[in-house]
Order: structure tokens, then C-alpha cells, then sequence
């Protein structure tokens, strides 16, 4: 009976999660400039290269690849609803990949996972701008 309940649950969750997989690149933001962006890096990786201009940083993992996922859901629901659509980002999309699929299909978000990541995006021309805390 529990894994009954458990399928049912989990294919639930599935048909109302949404996930895109979209490339990280200068046009994506031109094309969706109101789209909120959450980086999920650490902060002295935002330090070190900076930030999409507007993006939202809250840490996921931090730099010995540990999480706090009560707190990062604490986080990331002050700035986004569940039903809105926003877009995650890292420095080279691995640690997105992740994640975004644990939120669209095990929480119901509907993400963008920002594939390349920040790296993807400096390579195509893009200046972040400078993190200031």
C-alpha cells in the first residue's frame, strides 16, 4: 500500500512540475528580462566572477559541497512562488542540472535550468556585474 501511495504521489508531483532545459545565453535574458534568476553558487564564487545583472544569489551547495535545504527553500520562497517560473544558474550548469530537477519533480517548481551556466554566458560576450556584499 505505501508504494502504491508513493507512485501516486510521485507521478502527481511529476504532471504538475515543469522543467526547461534552456542554454544560458545573452538572448534568453533579452528575450525574458522580467524572469527571476536564482544563482546557486557560493559566495566566493560570485566575488570571483560576478553575478547576471538582477540575479538573486542564495547558495545551494557550499564550497565542500555540502546543502541546507530547509534554508534554501527558506530563501528561495521569499522571492519566488511555487507556480512562478524562474531560472537557476551556476558556473557551469552540473550543479543546476541537479537541483532543478529536484525542485520541478520532487517539489512542483517550475524551473529553468540555465544550461553552461555563467561560463557559457562569459563566452558568448556577457559582462556580469560586480557582487557587492
Amino acid at each position: 500500500m505505501k508504494k502504491i501511495l508513493f507512485v501516486l504521489f510521485f507521478l502527481a508531483t511529476s504532471l504538475f512540475a515543469e522543467l526547461q532545459q534552456v542554454w544560458a545565453t545573452p538572448e534568453f535574458f533579452e528575450k525574458n528580462p522580467t524572469i527571476k534568476v536564482i544563482d546557486i553558487r557560493t559566495p566566493g564564487e560570485w566575488r570571483e566572477t560576478g553575478i547576471v545583472k538582477g540575479s538573486i544569489p542564495i547558495m545551494f551547495f557550499d564550497e565542500k559541497g555540502r546543502f541546507d535545504l530547509p534554508k534554501f527553500l527558506d530563501e528561495l520562497n521569499k522571492v519566488v512562488k511555487k507556480d512562478e517560473p524562474f531560472a537557476l544558474i551556476c558556473r557551469t550548469g552540473s550543479r543546476t542540472t541537479e537541483v532543478s530537477k529536484f525542485l520541478a519533480y520532487r517539489l512542483g517548481y517550475k524551473v529553468i535550468n540555465l544550461k553552461g551556466g555563467l561560463m557559457n554566458l562569459m563566452r558568448m560576450g556577457y559582462r556580469p556585474v560586480r557582487y557587492l556584499k
